[in-house]
Parts: C-alpha cells; structure tokens; sequence
C-alpha cells in the first residue's frame, strides 16, 4: 500500500539506501527498526516478487513453490550447464572448472559463444569465491517476516550473495563456514519496494523485461496494489499496463530516481514490454535483449514474438533490423478484419513466386536476397522466416 499522509515518507527511503542501512556508524542501529544480524541461511528467503531472476524461469517458479530446496535449485542449475558445456566441448566435473584457466587460455575458449545459464553459473562461482576468500562485504538487506517463534526473513536486496552463499557452502569444496549470512535487518513496515528496485537499477546486468518488471511493480505499488508473497505469473505484472501516474504526479519523481533516473518516455517503453508473450519474456530476459530491439517486436501479434526474438537470439541482429523485420511482418499480417476470409496480397505474391521456383537456383536467390536487404544477418533471418511460413503452410495443406 503506498504512505498516505507521509509526504517525505518516498524521499525518506530512496536516501536510505546508501545513508542510513549502509552506513558504517552503528549509532544507525541503535533503534529496534534496523538491525545488523547474521541469519543461518536456511531462515532467509529471496523475495518471490523480485523484479531481477536470478535463476531460470522453471527452477525459479520450483523453488518458490517449494517443490526444490536451494541446493536441489542449484544442483539442477549446475546439471542444465553441464550438458549444455559437454554439447560445446567443454565438459567439467566440479564448478571450479568453469573458471578461466590462465595457463590454458586458448583463442577458441575466450570466443565460444556460452549459453546464459553457463554465464549466471560462472557469476555465482566467482562470487563464492570472493566471499570465500574476503568475506561478506556487504550485507544482504532483509525485511523480518518472523511469525510468533518462526524466525523468516524475505531479501530486499542481495539475492545473488544469497544463491552464492548456497553454492559456496554446498558445492565448492573446503568450505568451513558457521552456515551464517550477514544481514542487514528491516522491519516489515519498513520494507520498501522503493529500495528494493534503487539497488537492483544501481548494479549492473538488469536486463530490459526486469525493468518493465520493476516499473510495473512500482506502479502497483503506489496504486495500492496488493503484493503477493509468492511466485506470481507475468499477468500479475501486466495488471500495471493499464496504470500510469497522471493520477499519482507526487510520486513521478521517486519512481523515475529508483528507476536509475530515467524519463517518463522511458519508463513507458519498459512498461509496455509487458505486452510481450510469455515465451517471449522468458527468452528475452534470459537472453538479456535490449529495450530498443524488444519496442519493435511488440508491435506485432504475440504468436509472432517468439519467433522473432528466436531470430535476434541466433543472428544478433541490431535494433535497425529488428525495426525492418518487424515493420516488414506487420505489413504482411495487417488487420484485414472487415474482408470475408481475404487472402492479403502479400501471400497471393508469395504463392506466385512458387511457380518460378523450377527456373530459380539457390544462388540466385541468396543473392537476391542480399541485394534487397544489404546484410547477411537479415537475409538469413528472411530465409529463416520463409522456412517456417512454408512449414506452417503444408501442415494447413495436410489439416
């Protein structure tokens, strides 16, 4: 629920952050409001709402189900790498082999392409081992969720020390740790989702569909919303694409500074990925796709998503041949809602061509393709999208 009646109540969270929950000087803590513990690891729980995914989608809905215990979660994690590492050439045994090998550093290794869960594993591994070797630096920030003698505590902030905590402790060999997290402790009406989304915009690698996650979880916020305490779907997120702050204006300028400073133009755009597919939420944050590439998919019909993130996936195409792509696809399935069962010019001109397809040579058509769209990137993805189209196109022959 937002603050009512508490107007510095925003300004007074948002300086919190890095003033008075990360300060050194204890006399911070002296009250009964904020607290700094060390929490056996198993008390502490990341927050199932958290706009950043630190693991995969299924194992994070798993987890957060209670189907998996941390170390199932992460023992299917370090599974899902192996066999994707062992299909590239690059089969390991224990977690410590991801890491670079400065005697071995061959050419080939440094310029494999590694899939995302290989990259998040090799994160995880050189942050246990930095807090093996350092220590915990900063502390976790958790709110007490605690009821009657159970002692729980939900993270705000520092899920990735979290999960690194685990693998340190339970994959990493030589561990001899007292199973403790150090945590900086907040009571539950001061927890903030304020807070909570200025550290996640302040670190690096929160990817586009996070931020469309973290603007719409501000948005209910401050609409007053309730926020649920389990793993919820990408609708509860949607809920926001119909919200926005001409009615909230007091609260544009907290949201904006706990979105990294953005604009209002900005926020909109993270916004409406919300509009995307399932599939292609998942793909895309798993993948990391950048904002400007994900505008113009949108625009499409959702059937359609996928696919096209399938191909900015495989080709790496820039945001100027998404546009094309994309402004090209939606000329080819414009509304033709006001015809009785039309066939749209486009597949009349396409079912044409097939008569010359005797008389063309593959060469000669990869050339022409070329020539049209200057790019070999863009010409495979054509090629990739006429497939599936032909594809479809014999399975609707044989229905």
């Amino acid at each position: 629920m937002p603050p009512k009646n508490q107007p510095r109540r925003i300004d007074d969270l948002l300086a919190s952050v890095t003033e008075e929950l990360l300060d050194d000087d204890p006399q911070h803590f002296q009250d009964n409001n904020i607290r700094v513990e060390r929490i056996l690891l198993e008390m502490v729980r990341p927050d199932p709402v958290q706009p950043r995914r630190v693991l995969p989608e299924t194992l994070h809905f798993g987890f957060h189900e209670n189907r998996l215990t941390p170390t199932q979660a992460l023992k299917e994690l370090v599974q899902l790498v192996q066999v994707a590492a062992r299909q590239h050439g690059r089969p390991f045994n224990n977690v410590l082999e991801l890491l670079p090998n400065a005697e071995d550093d061959r050419e080939e290794d440094r310029d494999a392409k590694i899939s995302p869960e290989e990259q998040l594993l090799r994160d995880l591994v050189n942050l246990a081992l930095t807090i093996r070797d350092d220590g915990q630096v900063n502390p976790l920030t958790v709110v007490d969720i605690s009821q009657g003698v159970t002692r729980l505590f939900r993270i705000e902030t520092g899920e990735r020390r979290y999960w690194a905590t685990w693998l340190l402790r339970d994959f990493i060999p030589g561990y001899d740790g007292d199973g403790m997290i150090p945590c900086i402790i907040v009571s539950a009406e001061r927890s903030s989702a304020f807070r909570q989304a200025k550290e996640n915009t302040a670190r690096s690698g929160l990817s586009a569909i996070a931020m469309a996650r973290q603007a719409a979880l501000l948005l209910l916020t401050v609409h007053g919303y309730e926020i649920p305490d389990a793993a919820v779907s990408n609708d509860f997120y949607r809920q926001a694409l119909e919200l926005d702050l001409r009615g909230k204006r007091e609260y544009t300028d907290a949201i904006l500074s706990a979105m990294g400073g953005i604009d209002k133009g900005h926020l909109y755009h993270f916004k409406s990925l919300l509009r995307l597919s399932d599939e292609a939420i998942e793909l895309a944050d798993r993948h990391n796709i950048d904002e400007k590439k994900l505008r113009y998919v949108i625009t499409l019909p959702q059937e359609y998503h996928a696919e096209i993130i399938h191909q900015i996936i495989d080709f790496n195409l820039t945001s100027k041949q998404v546009k094309e792509l994309c402004q090209s696809d939606m000329n080819d399935h414009r509304d033709t809602a006001d015809e009785v069962d039309p066939i749209p010019p486009p597949a009349l001109k396409i079912a044409k061509v097939t008569q010359s397809t005797g008389t063309t040579s593959a060469q000669d058509l990869a050339r022409a393709i070329m020539k049209q769209e200057k790019d070999i990137n863009l010409a495979r993805a054509r090629l990739q999208s006429m497939r599936a189209l032909l594809t479809e196109a014999e399975k609707y022959l044989e229905a």
